[in-house]
């Protein structure tokens, strides 16, 4: 590069570089208005950066008045074109931002955004985002509203079964008192089953609330998992025969799960005891134990007639007990169902890093649990 050029471009830098020093001050103090000045202002400053630039070149360079006219002439075209076009982008660049802020709005008074904004890639990426946080919040409302009719379910399941065997130790407790019972003894057995089943419901409450709260100690240990399934099958076996159902299925030899035998084996009795009470007479339950990628997979499999997927959605919420469409229960043999069981049953197999999900089997339902192989 030759003398003259060195010296050009440092004429050029100079004018240039202070006008440009100086449209960033004026930037600067249009930061806070509509990015439509924003983008003038920036526009502005690159044209007169070049006129300045221009300028002082031109007149170092001892130009003819004429030749100089000619230079800043079709300089001032070119900024005006360049401040045409910055305008016309700024302009698109407001209303894209302002379409954005009317959606943001509405999103705040709806709840609800729908992605129409054009424009740039980062104003487009904001839409999407906001979008997407819609459908989170929606489904975040959804699930909210489950856990609300949930919680009074479960009000009115409690105000309603344990307010009626109250009563009815009430009424036998006042009969032997007054020496109206014509048998004491049976008076006596029906007291303490109707305590028992108070005892297994406050117990049922209590072990969900720890699920919820958070505070549900596992003690891990390696885990039989056939000897879980046969002690589960052998507590369950007399109602099952009570009820007219086949207990049927098995444990491929040797599967072990690291978890909390109590926990565990509560999930499995859990299972087998609501698959029994919604299975019909002379029909069949049976449970397998097997390995599956990654881990272990148990399965219950009733006989209830199936589940429409609205009840799928909602089988593991709080005091869901199911639509009337499915087998009834037989009173006597299980008492009131409280609908905490299988809540219960996912608050557990969760708490193992294991997930349980429900689908449809002919010629019911097949629920499945998924633990994670042991390391």
């Amino acid at each position: 590069m030759s003398r003259d050029q060195v010296e050009i471009v440092f004429i050029a830098a100079g004018w240039a570089g202070g006008a440009g020093i100086l449209g960033l001050g004026v930037v600067w103090l249009f930061r806070r208005r509509s990015v439509r000045w924003l983008t003038g202002a920036v526009a502005v400053v690159a044209v007169v950066a070049v006129l300045a630039g221009v300028v002082g070149t031109a007149n170092a360079m001892f130009l003819s008045g004429h030749d100089f006219d000619v230079v800043l002439l079709v300089s001032l075209v070119a900024g005006g074109v360049a401040m045409a076009i910055g305008a016309a982008v700024g302009a698109a660049m407001s209303s894209w931002s302002q379409a954005l802020q009317d959606e943001a709005r509405r999103f705040g008074e709806s709840g609800e955004f729908v992605s129409r904004v054009g424009g740039p890639r980062e104003l487009q990426g904001l839409s999407d985002e906001l979008a997407r946080t819609s459908l989170k919040l929606q489904e975040s409302r959804e699930r909210e509203a489950r856990l609300e009719d949930s919680r009074r379910e479960l009000v009115a399941w409690v105000s309603h079964d344990l307010r009626t065997p109250l009563a009815g130790l009430r009424a036998m407790t006042e009969a032997l008192e007054d020496g109206m019972a014509d048998d004491p003894s049976r008076y006596h057995r029906q007291i303490r089953a109707e305590v028992d089943r108070m005892v297994r419901m406050v117990d049922d409450l209590f072990e969900l609330s720890r699920i919820h709260a958070g505070n549900l100690r596992l003690a891990l240990e390696p885990v039989a998992l056939g000897d879980l399934v046969s002690e589960a099958i052998a507590s369950a076996d007399p109602v099952a025969r009570a009820r007219g159902v086949r207990l049927g299925g098995g444990v491929d030899d040797g599967l072990e799960v690291v978890g909390d035998p109590a926990e565990l084996s509560r999930v499995v009795g859990n299972l087998l005891m609501n698959a029994i009470r919604h299975t019909p007479a002379d029909g069949v339950v049976e449970i397998v134990g097997r390995s599956a990628p990654e881990g272990v997979e148990l399965s219950v499999t009733d006989g209830c007639g199936g589940l429409s997927s609205e009840d799928m959605e909602r089988a593991f919420d709080v005091a869901w007990q199911g639509s009337a469409a499915r087998t009834p229960d037989v009173a006597g043999v299980f008492g009131s169902g409280a609908g905490l069981g299988l809540a219960i049953v996912k608050g557990i197999v969760e708490a193992h890093d294991g997930t349980v999900s429900v689908v449809n089997h002919v010629p019911g339902c097949r629920f499945l649990v998924h633990l994670p192989q042991p390391a």
